[in-house]
């Protein structure tokens, strides 16, 4: 997206949540790559947050980092008056489905409550604007396909008709959340956004997710764990274009209305561990047999969803926002960077994290 596609937020304050996880952290250096806005990125840091992905925004004059939860509306509110941010962008959520098998109090804490009590808040800050202010204010969250439930394998695509029909607890969640935003802009008049994203992959992502783990245990030469037969299908995007999506539906999306980002890249996820072994190997030497052989099946998660895809005609029609790689160059990015990026895996898999992996893929 050019420079001038951010000309209203230009002079802006944006209030980022969650924007030391994954999509958040590429989004805020994104943003103020492109953007002269000043940044309050309010996060927890829980376990998938990490502040070293922002190195680059804390040289920026107008970047700040607040610690905080959202479901502290004391601090929301004090952060909403002292910043006055004229966007909030809401990625702050637990978002690992077999966490919440395991967990799901949390995701009904941080995905639910979270979510209405940052509503909440914005709705009284939005609420004493003055009437130019409010018409120029937006709240966008960003949420996920997952919420949609499950496809056959000749189902057309996820609309933003499609019924919702979570079957995870962290599907359930978010689903929930989505509920909230749709009812405080047409209860209340809040002018709010939704984006429902397809699976995303690129930098900084924790590596409990499929890509990432992939990764790494091929480069270690470790098992390669695939839930069932593998042929569970996903449409996949790079976080880079997801971002970039984002930042369009700020700028021109329609008040109240839902946009489907997605990648077009419908992949098995035995594909996706088959390409990543392949391209590790070329990249980063073969080490003898092939890490093909390093493919393992374990016993299929409960209510694994079998396939999702996402038709993201729609924002290309209304925003003409498209995305710009293909699966195959940005997969071959995102090896690249995990390979160069040693010192940031080995702060990231260390002492919970490798906990958690040996418990949850011990069988």
């Amino acid at each position: 997206m050019l420079l001038s596609s951010y000309r209203s937020y230009m002079e802006d304050t944006i209030l980022i949540t969650g924007g030391a996880g994954f999509i958040g952290s590429n989004f805020i250096l994104q943003w103020l790559e492109r953007s002269s806005s000043a940044v309050v990125n309010l996060d927890k840091l829980t376990y998938a947050g990490n502040l070293h992905n922002l190195t680059p925004a804390e040289k920026r004059p107008g970047y700040e980092f607040v610690h905080g939860d959202i479901t502290d509306q004391e601090r929301l509110r004090s952060l909403l008056s002292r910043r006055k941010p004229r966007a909030i962008v809401h990625f702050a959520a637990e978002s690992h489905v077999d966490r919440s098998i395991r967990g799901p109090e949390e995701f009904v804490r941080t995905n639910i409550n979270g979510t209405f009590s940052l509503l909440e808040e914005a709705r009284g800050y939005w609420g004493g604007m003055s009437s130019g202010e409010a018409a120029d204010f937006r709240f966008l969250h960003v949420s996920t396909d997952e919420v949609y439930g499950s496809l056959g394998p000749d189902d057309p695509p996820f609309a933003e008709t499609t019924a919702y029909a979570p079957n995870s607890p962290y599907a359930a969640s978010k689903a929930a959340s989505d509920h909230l935003v749709r009812a405080y802009h047409h209860t209340y008049g809040l002018p709010t956004l939704t984006t429902n994203c397809s699976n995303n992959y690129g930098r900084f992502q924790f590596p409990e997710k499929l890509i990432p783990l992939m990764i790494l245990n091929a480069l270690g030469g470790k098992p390669l764990p695939v839930y069932g037969d593998g042929q569970n299908v996903r449409d996949w995007l790079y976080v880079e274009d997801h971002c970039d999506a984002i930042a369009t539906v700020l700028e021109k999306g329609r008040v109240g209305q839902t946009y489907n980002i997605g990648g077009w890249n419908e992949k098995r996820n035995l594909d996706i561990v088959q390409s990543i072994c392949d391209m590790v190997d070329e990249m980063a030497g073969s080490r003898g047999a092939p890490r093909r052989d390093l493919i393992s099946f374990v016993k299929d998660r409960p209510g694994h969803d079998r396939r999702y895809a996402m038709d993201a005609t729609k924002i290309e029609h209304e925003l003409g926002w498209r995305p710009k790689e293909t699966f195959e160059t940005g997969i071959r990015k995102t090896v690249q960077w995990y390979l160069n990026n040693e010192e940031w895996v080995r702060n990231v898999t260390s002492g919970s994290y490798r906990q958690w992996i040996e418990t949850h893929y011990s069988s």
